[in-house]
Protein backbone atom coordinates (compact mmCIF):
# COMPACT_ATOMS: atom_id res chain seq x y z
CA UNK A 1 0.00 0.00 0.00
CA UNK A 2 2.76 2.42 0.98
CA UNK A 3 4.69 1.58 -2.20
CA UNK A 4 1.60 2.30 -4.34
CA UNK A 5 1.00 5.59 -2.55
CA UNK A 6 4.66 6.53 -3.06
CA UNK A 7 4.45 5.83 -6.78
CA UNK A 8 1.29 7.92 -7.09
CA UNK A 9 2.87 10.85 -5.24
CA UNK A 10 6.01 10.57 -7.34
CA UNK A 11 4.01 10.54 -10.56
CA UNK A 12 2.03 13.61 -9.45
CA UNK A 13 5.28 15.40 -8.60
CA UNK A 14 6.63 14.71 -12.10
CA UNK A 15 3.43 16.01 -13.68
CA UNK A 16 3.48 19.18 -11.55
CA UNK A 17 7.16 19.75 -12.34
CA UNK A 18 6.48 19.33 -16.05
CA UNK A 19 3.57 21.78 -15.92
CA UNK A 20 5.67 24.33 -14.04
CA UNK A 21 8.44 23.97 -16.62
CA UNK A 22 6.05 24.58 -19.50
CA UNK A 23 4.48 27.62 -17.80
CA UNK A 24 7.63 29.24 -16.41
CA UNK A 25 10.21 28.48 -19.09
CA UNK A 26 11.52 31.56 -20.95
CA UNK A 27 9.43 32.38 -24.00
CA UNK A 28 11.33 32.53 -27.30
CA UNK A 29 11.82 36.10 -28.42
CA UNK A 30 10.87 37.27 -31.90
CA UNK A 31 13.72 37.54 -34.36
CA UNK A 32 14.73 41.21 -34.61
CA UNK A 33 13.91 42.89 -37.90
CA UNK A 34 16.85 43.12 -40.29
CA UNK A 35 17.10 46.51 -42.00
CA UNK A 36 18.93 45.01 -44.98
CA UNK A 37 16.87 41.85 -45.49
CA UNK A 38 15.21 41.49 -48.89
CA UNK A 39 16.49 44.82 -50.17
CA UNK A 40 15.74 45.52 -53.84
CA UNK A 41 17.54 48.81 -54.43
CA UNK A 42 21.21 48.22 -53.68
CA UNK A 43 24.35 49.79 -55.09
CA UNK A 44 28.01 49.33 -54.35
CA UNK A 45 30.24 46.38 -53.67
CA UNK A 46 28.17 43.36 -52.57
CA UNK A 47 31.22 42.08 -50.68
CA UNK A 48 31.87 45.36 -48.85
CA UNK A 49 32.43 45.07 -45.11
CA UNK A 50 30.15 48.05 -44.42
CA UNK A 51 26.47 48.25 -45.39
CA UNK A 52 24.41 51.44 -45.12
CA UNK A 53 20.61 51.23 -45.16
CA UNK A 54 18.89 54.54 -45.93
CA UNK A 55 15.24 55.00 -44.89
CA UNK A 56 13.96 58.17 -46.58
CA UNK A 57 10.68 59.93 -47.27
CA UNK A 58 10.34 61.73 -50.61
CA UNK A 59 8.65 64.76 -49.03
CA UNK A 60 11.10 65.08 -46.14
CA UNK A 61 13.22 68.22 -46.39
CA UNK A 62 16.12 66.71 -44.44
CA UNK A 63 16.04 63.66 -46.74
CA UNK A 64 16.18 66.02 -49.72
CA UNK A 65 19.23 67.74 -48.27
CA UNK A 66 20.93 64.40 -47.70
CA UNK A 67 20.13 63.22 -51.23
CA UNK A 68 21.20 66.45 -52.91
CA UNK A 69 24.20 67.48 -50.84
CA UNK A 70 25.65 64.51 -48.96
CA UNK A 71 24.80 61.33 -50.87
CA UNK A 72 26.78 62.34 -54.02
CA UNK A 73 29.90 62.67 -51.85
CA UNK A 74 29.29 59.33 -50.14
CA UNK A 75 28.83 57.78 -53.58
CA UNK A 76 32.03 59.31 -54.92
CA UNK A 77 34.25 58.42 -51.97
CA UNK A 78 32.78 55.21 -50.57
CA UNK A 79 30.33 53.55 -52.98
CA UNK A 80 32.11 54.01 -56.30
CA UNK A 81 35.40 53.00 -54.69
CA UNK A 82 33.94 49.69 -53.48
CA UNK A 83 34.24 50.49 -49.77
CA UNK A 84 30.56 50.25 -48.85
CA UNK A 85 27.23 48.81 -49.99
CA UNK A 86 24.30 51.26 -49.93
CA UNK A 87 20.63 50.23 -49.67
CA UNK A 88 17.62 52.49 -50.29
CA UNK A 89 14.34 51.99 -48.39
CA UNK A 90 11.02 53.85 -48.56
CA UNK A 91 9.46 55.29 -45.41
CA UNK A 92 6.16 57.00 -46.29
CA UNK A 93 4.31 58.35 -43.27
CA UNK A 94 0.68 57.56 -42.57
CA UNK A 95 -1.70 59.10 -45.11
CA UNK A 96 1.03 60.08 -47.57
CA UNK A 97 -0.40 58.50 -50.70
CA UNK A 98 1.72 60.72 -52.94
CA UNK A 99 4.91 59.55 -51.20
CA UNK A 100 3.84 55.93 -51.65
CA UNK A 101 3.26 56.72 -55.33
CA UNK A 102 6.71 58.31 -55.55
CA UNK A 103 8.19 55.10 -54.17
CA UNK A 104 6.29 53.13 -56.80
CA UNK A 105 7.62 55.46 -59.49
CA UNK A 106 11.20 54.99 -58.34
CA UNK A 107 10.69 51.22 -58.36
CA UNK A 108 9.43 51.47 -61.95
CA UNK A 109 12.57 53.40 -62.87
CA UNK A 110 14.59 50.57 -61.33
CA UNK A 111 13.25 48.27 -64.05
CA UNK A 112 15.28 50.40 -66.47
CA UNK A 113 18.34 50.39 -64.19
CA UNK A 114 17.78 54.05 -63.39
CA UNK A 115 16.67 53.86 -59.76
CA UNK A 116 19.31 56.16 -58.30
CA UNK A 117 18.85 58.74 -61.05
CA UNK A 118 15.09 58.81 -60.50
CA UNK A 119 15.44 58.76 -56.71
CA UNK A 120 17.57 61.89 -56.87
CA UNK A 121 15.29 63.51 -59.46
CA UNK A 122 12.31 63.07 -57.12
CA UNK A 123 14.13 64.97 -54.40
CA UNK A 124 15.31 67.74 -56.74
CA UNK A 125 11.71 68.24 -57.95
CA UNK A 126 10.15 67.77 -54.51
CA UNK A 127 8.39 71.14 -54.40
CA UNK A 128 6.96 70.71 -57.91
CA UNK A 129 5.06 67.48 -57.25
CA UNK A 130 4.38 67.79 -53.51
CA UNK A 131 0.88 69.20 -54.02
CA UNK A 132 -0.17 66.88 -56.85
CA UNK A 133 -2.33 63.76 -56.70
CA UNK A 134 -4.12 61.29 -58.95
CA UNK A 135 -3.58 61.50 -62.70
CA UNK A 136 -1.75 64.83 -62.42
CA UNK A 137 0.81 63.22 -60.12
CA UNK A 138 1.24 60.21 -62.40
CA UNK A 139 1.69 62.49 -65.42
CA UNK A 140 4.35 64.48 -63.61
CA UNK A 141 6.20 61.31 -62.62
CA UNK A 142 6.06 60.11 -66.24
CA UNK A 143 7.48 63.42 -67.47
CA UNK A 144 10.24 63.15 -64.88
CA UNK A 145 11.02 59.65 -66.14
CA UNK A 146 11.31 60.99 -69.68
CA UNK A 147 13.82 63.58 -68.51
CA UNK A 148 16.23 60.87 -67.38
CA UNK A 149 15.80 58.71 -70.47
CA UNK A 150 12.94 56.34 -69.64
CA UNK A 151 10.29 55.84 -72.32
CA UNK A 152 7.14 57.44 -70.83
CA UNK A 153 4.85 54.70 -72.21
CA UNK A 154 6.91 51.93 -70.57
CA UNK A 155 7.09 53.83 -67.31
CA UNK A 156 3.37 54.68 -67.32
CA UNK A 157 2.40 51.03 -67.86
CA UNK A 158 4.45 50.03 -64.84
CA UNK A 159 3.06 52.79 -62.64
CA UNK A 160 -0.57 52.14 -63.63
CA UNK A 161 -0.22 48.41 -62.95
CA UNK A 162 0.26 49.07 -59.23
CA UNK A 163 2.65 46.14 -58.98
CA UNK A 164 5.29 48.16 -57.12
CA UNK A 165 3.03 49.28 -54.27
CA UNK A 166 3.53 46.12 -52.21
CA UNK A 167 7.27 46.75 -52.04
CA UNK A 168 6.82 50.32 -50.80
CA UNK A 169 4.38 49.20 -48.12
CA UNK A 170 6.73 46.40 -47.08
CA UNK A 171 9.46 49.00 -46.48
CA UNK A 172 6.99 51.11 -44.51
CA UNK A 173 6.17 48.13 -42.28
CA UNK A 174 9.85 47.31 -41.86
CA UNK A 175 10.51 50.87 -40.69
CA UNK A 176 7.74 50.44 -38.11
CA UNK A 177 9.09 47.05 -37.01
CA UNK A 178 12.51 48.65 -36.53
CA UNK A 179 10.98 51.35 -34.32
CA UNK A 180 11.88 54.24 -36.60
CA UNK A 181 10.17 57.52 -35.73
CA UNK A 182 11.46 59.91 -38.37
CA UNK A 183 13.44 60.42 -41.55
CA UNK A 184 16.08 60.16 -42.67
CA UNK A 185 17.14 57.17 -40.58
CA UNK A 186 20.13 54.98 -41.34
CA UNK A 187 21.57 51.67 -40.28
CA UNK A 188 25.31 51.19 -40.65
CA UNK A 189 26.26 47.56 -40.12
CA UNK A 190 23.11 47.21 -38.02
CA UNK A 191 23.70 50.29 -35.86
CA UNK A 192 21.00 52.97 -36.07
CA UNK A 193 21.84 56.59 -36.88
CA UNK A 194 19.13 59.22 -37.00
CA UNK A 195 18.82 62.46 -38.87
CA UNK A 196 20.54 64.34 -41.65
CA UNK A 197 24.14 65.25 -40.90
CA UNK A 198 27.00 66.97 -42.76
CA UNK A 199 29.41 65.00 -44.88
CA UNK A 200 32.24 65.44 -42.36
CA UNK A 201 30.16 63.52 -39.82
CA UNK A 202 29.40 60.80 -42.37
CA UNK A 203 33.07 60.48 -43.22
CA UNK A 204 33.96 60.00 -39.56
CA UNK A 205 31.24 57.38 -39.06
CA UNK A 206 32.07 55.43 -42.21
CA UNK A 207 35.82 55.49 -41.63
CA UNK A 208 35.33 54.12 -38.11
CA UNK A 209 32.95 51.45 -39.39
CA UNK A 210 35.50 50.43 -42.01
CA UNK A 211 38.08 50.19 -39.25
CA UNK A 212 35.78 47.93 -37.25
CA UNK A 213 34.76 50.56 -34.70
CA UNK A 214 31.22 51.60 -33.71
CA UNK A 215 31.00 55.35 -33.10
CA UNK A 216 28.21 56.79 -30.98
CA UNK A 217 25.31 58.44 -32.78
CA UNK A 218 25.50 62.15 -32.05
CA UNK A 219 22.14 62.75 -33.74
CA UNK A 220 21.12 64.79 -36.71
CA UNK A 221 18.18 66.70 -38.14
CA UNK A 222 15.16 64.56 -38.96
CA UNK A 223 11.48 64.86 -39.83
CA UNK A 224 9.20 63.03 -37.36
CA UNK A 225 6.86 60.36 -38.69
CA UNK A 226 3.25 61.46 -38.65
CA UNK A 227 0.63 59.22 -37.01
Amino acid sequence: MQRTLFLIVAALAVVVALLLFLVLRPKPTATPADAAAGAKFVIGNPEAKVTVVDFSNYLCGHCRDHANEVFPLIKRDYIDTGKIRYIFRDFPFGGQENVIRAGEAAACAAEQNLYVEYHLALFRAQLQWAGLSGSALDSYFADLAGQIGIAPATFTECLRSGRKRVGVLADQKLASDLGLTGTPSFFINGEKYTGQRPYASWREILDKALAGETPADTGGSSSPAKP
